[in-house]
């Protein structure tokens, strides 16, 4: 694939390396987006993605694999996952048959589970939003963090990506890669300069035209151009997400308590039925969920709840009747160009805003000369 930015490489950094990617650039696991198609588009583009295993089909998953190794000529990725979906297992067997460069999750993997992992190779990558996280996934094994401000698109914190990004760099010695409010070439430039190895988007990616997110929903993305309306809600599942307001969310805004109980055991039950979670499951994944740490209840609770939601957005094309997870940068996205088009023009703005800074600090030399 040609490629007309010569001196790309300058932007190369040790991440690129351990992940076997060319551009410190990285696709988020989306769910009910990031499927093989995406992957394969930021892959081949020179980006590394995840594929969002924890919203594939049990049946599904390992095609999906074999599809993105077969159409990128067996370049590297990785694969999302939680533990407390049903096939978490399937999903651990599969990273380690097929190598898998990188696997990415949120809280969930003990010691024993990330010791499998890195003992095969695999780098281990999840995502926090908080330096006491950070901390904790590190003692855990994890050898990479993903750091998302609190702009980012879904579940998400309230820190700013400005105040959360240098405070984890100073603090660990693992290679940090920056999420939350990042499209551009100027944001990889500045991610870099805070101290990051790259960045990780999501919401640029979903709004590409390699997405296979139905055409009705992305008109909602694209048309959305407020980035203050893009905000966090708690009325999904107890937890801050942040999404494009809808119809779907103003109908939660005005029931009562008690309606958006019901709403939510509903969803939960449909969530069982469609991954084949027998009740003894769901019931010793809550349990755990408790045992491990009380905090994450909600999110067990989010993981028969949002992807119901999610899924009638991004699969079905019914954006009214789902949940819309966006960055703030959804805002500032205007069309939707492609992977290779996106990738390409992030790298070829950043060292266009780095040689502009060169320029500056010359200019500044001789003056003072």
């Amino acid at each position: 694939m040609s490629d007309p930015i010569k001196d790309s490489n300058s932007l190369r950094t040790p991440l690129c390396d351990l992940l076997g990617c060319r551009y410190p650039i990285i696709q988020t696991a989306m769910g009910w987006v990031a499927g093989a198609d995406l992957v394969v588009g930021t892959t081949n583009a020179g980006g590394f993605g995840f594929l969002a295993g924890a919203t594939i089909a049990a049946d599904q998953i390992e095609a999906e694999i074999l599809k993105i190794k077969r159409l990128t000529d067996d370049r590297p990725f990785g694969l999302n996952f939680h533990m407390f979906q049903p096939n978490a297992q399937q999903l651990l067997d599969l990273a380690v048959k097929y190598r898998l460069r990188a696997v990415s999750y949120g809280r969930g993997p003990d010691k024993k589970v990330i010791g499998r992992l890195r003992d095969a190779g695999i780098v281990c990558m999840p995502t926090v939003g908080a330096l006491k996280h950070a901390q904790k996934a590190i003692e855990m094994g994890a050898n990479v963090i993903t750091v998302q401000g609190g702009e980012g698109g879904g579940h998400t914190g309230s820190v700013p990506t400005t105040v959360l990004l240098p405070q984890v760099v100073d603090a660990v010695d693992v290679p940090v890669v920056a999420a939350g409010g990042f499209y551009d070439g100027r944001g990889l430039l500045a991610a870099l300069a805070f101290g990051a190895q790259g960045i990780a988007m999501g919401t640029r990616f979903l709004m590409t035209s390699d997405s296979k997110v139905p055409d009705v929903t992305l008109e909602r993305y694209v048309k959305t151009k407020d980035a203050e309306k893009i905000a966090i809600s708690y009325l999904v599942d107890g937890m801050p997400q942040r999404m494009i307001p809808n119809e779907y969310l103003s109908m939660l805004e005005k029931a009562s308590p008690m309606k958006r109980l019901r709403i939510a055991i509903d969803l939960a039950l449909k969530w069982k039925a469609e991954t084949g979670m027998t009740t003894g499951q769901a019931m010793s994944i809550f349990m755990k969920a408790l045992k491990e740490d009380s905090s994450s209840v909600a999110q067990t609770v989010m993981a028969a709840n949002a992807p119901m939601l999610l899924q009638k957005s991004m699969v079905e094309g019914n954006p009214a009747d789902g949940v819309m997870s966006a960055g703030q940068v959804a805002a500032l996205i205007g069309r939707l160009d492609s992977c290779e088009t996106v990738i390409s023009g992030i790298v070829r703005q950043a060292l266009e805003r780095r040689n502009a800074l060169n320029q500056l600090n010359q200019f500044n030399q001789m003056a003072a000369a």
